[in-house]
This record gives C-alpha cells, structure tokens and sequence, in this order.
C-alpha cells in the first residue's frame, strides 16, 4: 500500500513535466503551416509541368548606340573592285567607267549620309541667335511691319491731298513722317503683346520676337524711339489735333484692338475705327479742324476694312483659331460674309455722298460706279458661296481697290478756285439780301 502510494504522489508532481515535454515533442513532429508551404515550393520545383511557366522576355531593342555602331562599321566596308586583267588583255572602257561611276557613286552617298547626319545634330543642339548690325534694319523693318506703315502714310497722304487749301509740302513731309513713326510705333508694341499668340499662328511664327532676333527690350525701345519722336513733332510741327489723333490712334491700337482679338468680335470694329483715322489726320494736318470731308475719307476707309479682312480672315480660319483670336470668320461666319457684303454697298452710299457734301464734282460718283460694283459683285459671291476662292478674289480686289478709288476721288476734286467763286457769290447774295431788307 505504501508503495502504491508513493507512486501516486509522484505521478501527480511529475505531470506537468511529462505535459511540458509531451508539448514540445508535439511542436517538433507535428506538419505546421510553415511546413505546408516548404512541402509546396518543393513540390512545385520537382513537377515543372505544375509550375507556372513564365513566358520567355523578347529580345531587347537595339539601341540607337548599337545602331550608329552599326552604321560605322558598314561605313569601314572597303568597296572591293574586280581585279584588272593583265595587260596583254585589257578591259573595255565601258567597264571600267562603270565601275569608277559605282565607287564615285558610293562615296557621294556616304558623304551626303554624313552631312545630313550632321545638319541633323546642329539642327537639334541650341543656338544663340547673335543680332548682327546688317540684319539690323530688315528686322525692324518687319517689326514695325513695313508694308501696313506704308498702307497708313499713303492714306495720311491722300487726306491731306483732299483737304480744300494750298498744298504746302513742308506740312506734308511732316505730317507723313509724324503719321509713320506713329504707326512704327503701335505695331511693334502689337506684336511686343502678341508673342505668346503669334507662335501658333502658321503666318506669324516667323516674325522678329517670336524667332527671338531681336529682343523684347530693344523692340520696346525702338517704339519708344518711333512713337515719341512721332507724336512730338505732328503736336509741335503741324498742329494739337493732329498729334492729339495720332496719340489716341496708338493708344486705341494698343490698348484696345490687341487685348480685344483675345475677347470679343468686337475688335473688327474698333480695328476698323484705328484704320479710318490715318486720313482724317491728314486732313487735319492741312486744314488744322475736323470737317466734314475727313469724316467722309474716314467713313471710306472704315468701310472698305470690312471686305478687305473679313476676306482674309476666312482663309485664316485655322491659325486664328489656334492662335486663340476671336474673329468673326471663326464664331460668326455668317455675320462676316454679312458684314463684308453691307459695306461693300456702302462704299456706293459714301461715294455719292462725296458732291453732296461739295468734295468732290459729279463726275467721282459715276466714274467709282463700276469699281464699286465690282467690289459689291465679289462680296455678293463671298457671301453666297463661303469658300476660299470668293474670299481670295474679294481680297485681292480690294488690295488695288482703295488706291484707285482715292485716285479717282483726287482727279474728280473741287478746285480752290470753284469754292471761292462759289463762296463769293453766296456772300454777295447775302450783302444782296441784307441790302433788299434794309429801309
């Protein structure tokens, strides 16, 4: 009994030992998870068929180092000439020409491969555009845009022309050279605001500042130079009203007309009124006030700006919608074939009006009839067709169509002799008049 005893207690104290031991022999024996997933990547290395098969990577791009490498070693091919015969029996000359021409041949191709590798590289590497004395004056030239400065002297000359007092050519020369200074003036700082916006237009990417020939500070300091100068010596040399227009002209140009092509349609309008002022000034340069001739020769040239750039915006379309320009040809097509049409008759209503407002004889209505028919005639077909044909015809029709209306207007002028006659008898037939009511 004692020995069944001692056994029993140390049984019990030895049972949380035996459990100890009997959970670590269990940790060691027992499949665990980790054990799992060492029997699976074992499985799968074994039965390749099982595993997932990576598709094989393609061949890797030749890059372009390996291809110039390429290149060069097919330029170090020597190009083997046939072997000539000995001299007992020479070759034709036929043959031996063709094959000088062959290696000739060869040897032009790899020269004219290597130049064009090499313009291609120059092409690609950054250049800095150096300014030179000699290019100097053709840039200007173009940054003042030369050809519209000289479209506005010219009609500053006819105003002046018209105007009903004694030519006098100093006030001439000066008025001109005044009007064109100031025209110098606003079209570069035009295109000193138009930078950004002229390099997505296909006609204009090529001027001075966007090309970066000249730069922004200097083509600021020449319409300084220009616009000061200019509106100085119309102010002081002609007359107030004169430089007066001229500045307000610059400023309506500038401020006005090129933050509006950005905004509104609006801007045509107002650019009509900037290319209508040029005359009145030269009438003003004359007479020294504003009388109803200018606003006869300044209701001409509004009118005639309608055709002459409605028409050429529809071919412009495209780069003045990627340009960001808000012209009519764009939003409103219908209203500029409209528009161009409306003033192309107009110019007949401001012709006749010319007699009547004693400019011109009688004869300028008639003889400017057939010119302005023909003018109304091709704005009527660009407003029916809206193509680029009717548009090019309108345009180039009105680019010959001002200079000869304003020359038949000149050659059609009242005399200074018929308005003094004429004033003379209205003033004797008032003395005659004050006389009768005299007692």
């Amino acid at each position: 009994g004692l020995f069944f005893w001692h056994l029993k207690n140390t049984g019990i104290r030895q049972i949380p030992c035996h459990f100890v031991h009997l959970c670590r022999v269990a940790n060691h024996r027992l499949i665990t998870f980790q054990y799992f997933n060492f029997l699976k990547r074992m499985y799968v290395t074994q039965y390749k068929d099982l595993s997932q098969r990576v598709k094989p990577k393609s061949d890797s791009v030749a890059s372009p180092f390996r291809e110039l490498q390429q290149l060069d070693q097919e330029k170090k091919v020597i190009h083997k000439i046939s072997p000539i015969s000995p001299v007992h029996q020479p070759l034709p000359e036929i043959t031996i020409r063709n094959e000088l021409g062959e290696v000739k041949s060869v040897s032009a191709a790899e020269d004219s491969v290597t130049l064009v590798r090499a313009e291609s590289k120059e092409d690609r590497q950054w250049r800095e555009m150096k300014l030179q004395l000699d290019d100097l004056p053709g840039i200007l030239a173009r940054l003042s845009k030369i050809k519209l400065t000289a479209l506005v002297v010219s009609t500053a000359s006819a105003g002046f022309a018209m105007a009903p007092v004694p030519f006098d050519l100093t006030c001439f020369l000066l008025a001109s050279l005044g009007t064109g200074l100031a025209s110098c003036a606003a079209n570069s700082i035009n295109q000193f605001f138009e930078v950004p916006f002229d390099s997505n237009m296909n006609r204009t990417k090529n001027r001075p500042l966007v090309r970066g020939q000249i730069s922004p500070l200097l083509a600021v300091c020449f319409a300084a130079s220009c616009g000061v100068p200019g509106i100085a010596l119309l102010a002081l040399a002609v007359n107030p009203l004169t430089g007066a227009l001229g500045a307000f002209n610059i400023f309506l140009y500038t401020c006005c007309y090129t933050p509006m092509k950005r905004m509104s349609i609006a801007n045509t309008w107002v650019g009509a009124v900037v290319g209508a002022i040029p005359p009145v000034m030269g009438w003003t340069a004359a007479t020294g006030s504003l009388d109803a001739g200018a606003l006869l020769l300044g209701g001409i040239l509004y009118s005639w700006q309608f055709p002459h750039f409605n028409a050429l915006s529809w071919g412009l379309r495209e780069d003045y919608s990627r340009g960001g320009y808000c012209m009519m040809s764009v939003t409103h097509p219908g209203l500029c074939r409209r528009v161009a049409l409306r003033h192309c008759l107009a110019l007949i209503g401001l012709s006749t009006a010319a007699p009547l407002l004693d400019i011109t004889t009688w004869t300028f209505p008639v003889i400017s009839l057939p010119i302005n028919l023909y003018i109304s005639y091709l704005g009527f077909r660009f407003y029916r067709d809206a193509d680029r044909s009717s548009s090019r015809k309108l345009f180039f029709c009105s680019l010959w169509h001002l200079p000869l209306l304003l020359l038949v207007m000149f050659t059609c002028k009242k005399s200074l002799l018929e308005k003094e006659d004429k004033g003379d008898l209205l003033g004797e037939g008032h003395g005659r008049a004050m006389e009768m009511r005299l007692p």
